[in-house]
């Protein structure tokens, strides 16, 4: 009897020996996965996420001023942009970043918004965005005019004789050009547009 208990006693240690290390296994796989989880969500190993951050990239950049501007536009290659002669240069105050100019070679007319006055404007825009955006205008300019005749057409008399109807048409402008770009390219970056002449007739 007496040789019985401890073999007894020695089988039920043995079995909780067993299933201490089947707990001990199935903790280590939890933390190695958590491990992996937070590797991949911290982008150390492969993810899903790769594409998103591709996409997130690609966006054009804000160029500052002296930098590089790996997508930029040659003289004469965004339209009435032909100076030729000394390089650029920026000045050191202002905004940190540097701005570029696009001009639209021809005039837009239109007749304004229950009204028998046409208006005639000759347009730039600019954006501190890489020549991705300067590019993107050319591009889809046919576009772009059409809604910028649109602008015009849905404009009201008095916002043209005015300074702030002017402003309130410019912003217009603005994202009606934006608008175009963002549905065909993805992304707008045009910050501004400015008339280089105003005529009402």
């Amino acid at each position: 009897m007496s040789s019985d208990k401890p073999e007894k006693e020695a089988k039920p240690k043995k079995g909780g020996g067993m299933m201490m290390k089947v707990i001990m296994g199935v903790a280590l796989l939890g933390v190695g996965g958590g491990g992996a989880f937070g590797l991949m969500a911290a982008g150390v190993i492969g993810g899903g996420d790769h594409h998103e951050e591709k996409k997130e990239d690609n966006k054009p950049k804000l160029i500052k001023k002296g930098e590089v501007d790996p997508f930029e536009v040659k003289s004469g290659d965004a339209k009435e942009g032909e100076g030729g002669g000394a390089p650029e240069v920026e000045g050191e105050g202002g905004s940190e970043y540097r701005t570029a100019y696009y001009s639209f070679a021809e005039e837009f007319t239109s007749n304004l918004k229950q009204s028998d006055s046409l208006v005639q404007v000759s347009l730039a825009c600019s954006t501190r965005r890489d020549g991705r955006v300067l590019m993107w205008i050319k591009k889809h300019e046919l576009a772009i005019r059409s809604s910028l005749l649109e602008v015009l057409a849905d404009t009201p008399e008095e916002d043209v004789t005015t300074m702030e109807g002017k402003d309130r048409l410019q912003k217009r402008m603005t994202a009606a050009i934006n608008k175009v770009l963002n549905q065909t390219e993805g992304f707008g970056g045009v910050d501004a547009v400015y008339f280089k002449s105003f005529i009402i007739q």
